[in-house]
């Protein structure tokens, strides 16, 4: 099985009325992975809903260009104070990849206080963070990494970061040769199962059985795979401070490296335990500085500024103790505000900078607050789409109405009307997607749908989805639920323009929106899913989607034809051999209809006219990804 990759695909946040996300960050650098998307709930292949090349670290690095992070060159930092809202849920504390706190909500604020190797451009492309460090492929064959810390890489107590913190990084991911291997589902002893480490990520623990081979306080680290795999870019990211846990577990941090590299799992569990809760803040109050440490431009410390105003906001100061360049704005205040709430509260000052769901109504009401506002639209990696149950009992599985249901319902789906309604008065350029792996807007995609797709669903047919219906054996009237997080209007407009054309084929539609989208699609209680995956560079991220046993694969969709071409995929860094597999899986996806894309979504930025350096990105990091460079300019 693949398994979802650092970055990958995770559950849209945004949902317009609730801002309902689940985006399930499985990330082992600690940053982005939600994704303040347009609105809708989305997923994204690795994660949920929410929703790739990747360009080494080193002397292979994509250069800097148009999607990477702007130069300021000299910066002096301005004291002010810039306000920012993802939504209402509040920062749950420092760690954001627990099961509990992976989501955007929190991600959004943590990942200001960490660094990484690398990070998301505009566009998806993967940047080293050459003030952090450096990376370089050795080998292929065996598949070696060779990672550089800068000496100049400190916590923000002045402690160095080192190998110490990445080789703890990697014992979060519970990898199976300290731990071994997880009970499956289907087996009693999972249902008792408690990993040491409460963490969403595992890649870099399953690929790398060996973890990271360096020295006790080392600057430099190598990581090697025993096979081939594509996403190895991803895997090493950012860590947390391993000398924190060692100190708050009662042992020095030479004896908490002993005991990862040993497999001793009983002198890591205080080490695990202190992971796990120490780094959260349950009481909605800052949590003790000495222990939340930073390495990047920003900070949690009260002495910097940072404050937390329960129900309110928190707020984050600068890091004094940060070598690369400092933050060009003092303050960073990111309010818990619900996200129906943003463009008045853009209006009137409380937030500077909103991300809100790109529909026809927001953009009007953006418009209208005139010249000290400034909005800007583009594409994004988050996408749309019908899901379908397989379920026993479901009208779509093979003991009921099979495949001939399916396409019944695909034939009648008005995904052009959906596009030309909802979202061309927004984006002119807005088309119906159907590639649920490469997006309209980037290279290839024209070449990679020939390959995959005939068609054959571009224009509704309802003749023909009637002769499907009636081939299909199911009765008049056959209720389809289509479920999805409640709150969102495009939504609920979405599933009306569906019902005012299926209804006239045999099926009566159903809205089954609900609280949550993450209950939703974990109940299982409906026929389509409709909800959104925000992704970015990977190349096995969305594998969990489609594989029979895939922690995404909510309707139950089961191919072997898709399930050997994501083995292949995972093991392969040869370009060419990824496309040819990827076609093989998304030609499965819509012979068989596994689901159904319907749209890329528009992205919409709005923010007050005199700051500077806010730049939208397609990426699940959203427009947060380079907060420290936002400035006022008067």
């Amino acid at each position: 099985m693949a398994i979802v990759a650092a970055g990958a695909l995770v559950l849209s946040a945004c949902t317009s009325g609730s801002d309902e996300e689940d985006p399930t960050q499985d990330d082992s650098q600690g940053s982005e992975e939600g994704s303040e998307d347009d609105g809708g709930e989305s997923a994204a292949p690795g994660g949920e809903d929410e929703s790739e090349a990747t360009s080494g670290g080193g002397e292979d690095a994509a250069p800097a260009g148009d999607s990477a992070k702007p130069d300021l060159g000299e910066i002096t930092t301005k004291e002010d104070n810039i306000f920012f809202s993802v939504g209402a849920d509040e920062w749950a504390g420092l760690n954001s990849v627990t099961v509990e706190t992976n989501s955007v909500y929190n991600s959004v604020i943590s990942s200001r206080l960490g660094s990484s190797f690398w990070y998301y451009g505009t566009d998806g492309t993967i940047y080293p963070d050459t003030d952090f460090g450096s990376y370089e492929m050795v080998s292929e064959d065996p598949l070696t990494v060779e990672y550089t810390i800068s000496d100049e890489a400190v916590w923000e107590d002045g402690t160095p970061v080192t190998y110490n913190d990445f080789l703890f990084d990697w014992a979060s991911n519970n990898p199976p040769s300290i731990y071994g291997e997880a009970p499956a589902e289907d087996d009693p002893a999972f249902e008792d199962y408690v990993p040491a480490f409460n963490s969403v990520a595992t890649d870099w623990g399953l690929y790398n059985p060996d973890g990271p081979q360096g020295e006790l306080d080392g600057k430099t680290f190598t990581v090697e795979y025993p096979e081939p795999y594509p996403d190895w870019e991803l895997s090493v990211g950012g860590a947390m401070p391993a000398h924190v846990a060692a100190e708050q577990s009662g042992m020095t941090s030479e004896e908490l490296v002993t005991a990862i590299q040993e497999g001793d799992t009983d002198a890591i569990a205080p080490a695990a335990e202190f992971w796990n809760t120490g780094w959260l803040s349950p009481d909605k109050t800052l949590p003790d500085p000495t222990i939340a440490l930073s390495n990047a431009p920003y900070s949690i410390d009260p002495a910097g500024g940072a404050e937390w105003s329960v129900g309110e906001y928190v707020t984050l100061g600068p890091n004094a103790s940060y070598w690369g360049p400092p933050p060009a704005t003092s303050n960073l205040t990111f309010r818990f505000a619900a996200p129906e709430t943003h463009v008045q509260a853009l209006s009137n000052g409380d937030l500077n900078i909103i991300e809100p769901q790109a529909t026809v109504d927001t953009v009007q009401q953006i418009e209208a607050l005139g010249d000290s506002i400034t909005m800007d639209t583009g594409d994004t990696m988050t996408f749309e789409h019908l899901d379908y149950n397989f379920a026993e009992g479901s009208p779509w599985s093979e003991g009921e109405g099979g495949l001939a249901a399916r396409e019944a319902f695909a034939h009648c789906v008005p995904r052009q009307q959906i596009v030309d309604n909802l979202l061309k008065p927004i984006t002119e350029d807005a088309v119906v997607m159907n590639s649920r792996e490469v997006f309209p807007f980037q290279e290839g995609y024209d070449e990679h749908v020939a390959a995959i797709y005939d068609g054959r669903y571009d224009e509704v047919d309802l003749e023909l989805a009637k002769e499907k219906f009636a081939e299909s054996g199911l009765e008049e009237g056959t209720e389809i639920r289509i479920g999805y997080g409640a709150g969102n209007q495009r939504r609920v407009d979405e599933v009306a323009l569906i019902k005012a054309s299926c209804d006239q084929v045999g099926f009566t539609i159903v809205d089954a929106s609900a609280p949550g989208l993450g209950d939703v699609l974990s109940s299982g209680d409906w026929e389509i899913a409709l909800f959104a995956w925000a992704g970015s560079g990977t190349v096995t991220g969305s594998a969990f989607w489609y594989e029979s046993d895939g922690a995404g694969n909510y309707g139950g969709w089961v191919n072997e034809a898709a399930d050997e071409a994501w083995n292949t995929i995972s093991t392969t860094l040869d370009e060419d051999v990824q496309k040819e597999q990827l076609a093989i899986i998304e030609t499965e996806a819509w012979n068989t209809l596994h689901s159904i894309p319907v749209f890329a979504h528009p992205g919409v930025v709005a923010y007050d006219s005199t700051i500077d350096n806010v730049i939208l990105n397609a990426s699940q990091t959203g427009v947060p990804w380079n907060a420290e460079q936002w400035v006022r300019s008067e």
